[in-house]
């Protein structure tokens, strides 16, 4: 796994940009830390990582993710916004070999510093107004990121100035070398001691004398007091510096640990990818199976429903009828590939909406016997039938039976209902030419009436 860090300062100084590969949290928390003090560890993401958390909670760091994930262009609109303008513009791959580069170079590195851009912009106007309060209250450089640090951390501006303010009013004096840790007694000059004038073997000089051996004694005394200390100071020190290697040999036990366990993470990535890219293709698999299942259990209802209507058509007891579902061509196309309409076959349509004239062709070139219907023709539609004598009969005039996807009428009835139809037809066409020649005569005599030869 490839981790990108970017590092900015409270400023909004871009300070290092990297990428490391297959490398430890500990390694990644070292890089972090010689830069300075963490105050805020940034992501690009709206769910924090645990990686993320666990390096915010080594570090003592607040934490800053968006409010939802960050896209792709965002980023990069962001990135070249950031590092292209003013101050913030970083050192390119042509500068000298001593300087770092802070040009993004991959996708690692633009995101990690997208995330920390993001999370100081957040910031940005509080930060530049405690510089300018700052620099009125003349607050020492130093200090000012202490007190953003303290904003960062949601303390008021106003409270973080006021603290900042205290400490420079009474600032703590720390102890330096030259500060005396321990009163000892001042020998009196050596002219105080033997002032005067001595006359040996006098009670005045014996008094001066035990004063002296006194003044040495107790100089001797605390002289083996410090001695002592010392000793017991050097000995806590052993045992500290035996702790300290006990803790840097755990520490290094750790951090074999995390690597170990960062490797068998990835491992486990790995398989766990491997699993899902095999049931992705299982899944496929399974679709597929049981796409090719319904269709095949499509086609053997199809072929039984065939099978019925072709008993149907020896039988000549009971007469099939096809179903079309609605009056277009596409649907009767869709009919004829399933049921294979044939010369002689009766259809019922579904619908008659729809159809016309050439519409009414396709079933007429088909050459079927009969059109059963369940609503109103059109009338072209209906003219193109009775042309080619091609009978209509109405559902409410036959006993149809209807099964799953086509429907039976017995043989009788319908050459009952053919019959009447071509009767009816035939009465009608009677009709029509009995009043084509009454036309005609009228026509006739209208025209006799109208000539001036009269006989």
């Amino acid at each position: 796994m490839t981790v990108g860090v970017a590092i900015l300062n409270l400023s909004g100084k871009i300070l290092s940009v990297n990428s490391f590969k297959e490398v430890s949290r500990a390694e990644i928390t070292k890089h972090i830390i010689s830069f300075g003090r963490t105050v805020l560890v940034a992501t690009d993401v709206h769910q924090p990582p645990k990686m993320v958390k666990k390096m915010a909670t080594s570090l003592n760091s607040k934490i800053y993710a968006p409010y939802r994930d960050l896209a792709v262009a965002a980023k990069n609109e962001m990135v070249d916004d950031y590092i292209y303008s003013g101050d913030n513009r970083p050192i390119s791959r042509r500068s000298r070999d001593t300087e770092v580069d802070l040009i993004p170079q991959n996708a690692h590195e633009r995101d990690a510093l997208a995330a920390a851009i993001q999370g100081y912009k957040k910031y940005q106007k509080k930060l530049e107004l405690i510089k300018k309060k700052a620099l009125n209250l003349e607050i020492p450089s130093e200090m000012v990121d202490e007190v953003k640090i303290m904003v960062i951390n949601e303390v008021p501006i106003t409270k973080a100035l006021n603290a900042t303010m205290e400490k420079l009013k009474h600032p703590v004096t720390p102890p330096t070398a030259d500060t005396p840790k321990i009163k000892s007694s001042k020998l009196p000059p050596k002219e105080d001691i033997f002032k005067g004038e001595v006359v040996p073997g006098t009670f005045k000089e014996d008094s001066q004398k035990e004063g002296l051996f006194e003044l040495i004694s107790g100089l001797k005394s605390k002289l083996k007091s410090q001695e002592k200390q010392i000793k017991n100071l050097q000995k806590k020190n052993s045992i500290m510096g035996n702790d300290l290697k006990r803790y840097q040999d755990e520490i290094s036990q750790l951090e074999s640990k995390i690597e170990r366990l960062h490797y068998q993470y990835s491992q486990n990535i790995l398989h766990q990818k491997e699993i899902a890219t095999k049931t992705s293709i299982i899944r496929g698999l399974q679709e597929k199976y049981n796409h090719e299942k319904a269709l095949k259990k499509d086609l053997e209802e199809q072929l039984e429903s065939i099978k019925r209507i072709r008993a149907m058509e020896l039988s000549r007891e009971a007469s099939p009828v096809k179903i079309i579902e609605s009056f277009s061509k596409d649907a009767i196309r869709e009919a004829t590939g399933a049921w294979n309409i044939k010369n002689g076959d009766v259809v019922l349509l579904r619908s008659s909406e729809g159809g016309g004239s050439h519409t009414a062709a396709l079933l007429v070139h088909l050459g079927v016997k009969a059109v059963i219907t369940t609503d109103k023709m059109s009338h072209q539609a209906r003219g193109e039938f009775e042309t080619n004598m091609v009978p209509i009969i109405p559902l409410e005039a036959v006993d149809l039976k209807l099964a799953d996807d086509f429907a039976v009428i017995m043989s009788q009835d319908l050459e009952t209902e053919i019959v009447k139809w071509e009767k009816n037809q035939e009465e009608k066409r009677k009709k029509e030419d009995t009043n084509k020649l009454l036309k005609i005569m009228d026509d006739y005599r209208a025209k006799r009436k109208r000539s001036p030869h009269n006989f």
